[in-house]
């Protein structure tokens, strides 16, 4: 029986497609940029992604991420890379501007706690970043907790970063291994870090991709409404 839920934040719970285009198209306004068009933001993406995998593998700083990613986006887009470190610190703030919810996940978030699930949120994100999403989401008042890895000081899905999770769960009652389960959309970070951490995996995979990892994945979920059927499904 699954007691505990540790959800992934952005890609999971929340649209973070439609945050990025967002965030970046304000950053430009605010900071007289100019126009930045949806391929722009695609270009943007790639380039962020690939910072973000580096991360996960530990090859880089997440200071490195959050700069870099930028630098090399306005140099590739002929834009001037002194603005890559303003750019972000307001990027931070606004991408907690606007919520989007994937698959109503308020709603189920809610009836999970009325079910006594323990949830919790684990996040890679910037502390600025998801708090102030956590709040505008209301996703503060529904959770039992977050897990932020700039508070933490480690990233999923180093097996350092779980073993704070075990901790605080340990505060909150006794729960094995095999009552935990991390939902995420991330194979290398969520996946991976679930695997590490030896507990459940529930891949969030809505566009149908393959497992390219070989990583041990319990469920696989197009819609997160369907974890109604994996928790109270005999």
């Amino acid at each position: 029986m699954i007691k505990v839920i540790l959800w992934d934040i952005d890609g999971t719970l929340l649209d973070f497609g439609q945050a990025e285009n967002y965030a970046m198209k304000k950053c430009f306004s605010l900071l007289n940029m100019g126009e930045c068009t949806d391929a722009m933001v695609a270009r943007y993406a790639a380039i962020n992604a690939k910072y973000w995998e580096r991360l996960e593998r530990n090859e880089i700083t997440k200071q490195e991420v959050l700069v870099g990613r930028f630098c090399e986006f306005f140099e590739k887009e002929g834009l001037s890379v002194k603005k890559a470190v303003p750019f972000n610190e307001e990027y931070q703030l606004r991408l907690g501007d606007k919520v989007f919810f994937n698959d109503n996940a308020a709603a189920l978030v809610r009836k999970l706690k009325e079910h006594k699930i323990i949830q919790y949120a684990v996040t890679n994100g910037t502390l600025a970043a998801q708090r102030r999403k956590l709040a505008a989401s209301g996703l503060d008042r529904l959770l039992d907790g977050a897990f932020i890895s700039d508070e933490i000081g480690i990233e999923k899905p180093n097996t350092g970063f779980f073993e704070r999770v075990f901790k605080t769960l340990s505060d909150v009652g006794k729960f094995e291994k095999h009552e935990i389960m991390i939902v995420g959309d991330s194979l290398t970070s969520d996946m991976q870090g679930g695997n590490n951490a030896g507990i459940i995996c529930c891949w969030y995979n809505p566009k149908g991709d393959r497992n390219t990892k070989g990583l041990r994945i319990a469920y696989e979920v197009k819609n997160l409404n369907e974890i109604n059927e994996i928790l109270f499904t005999k």
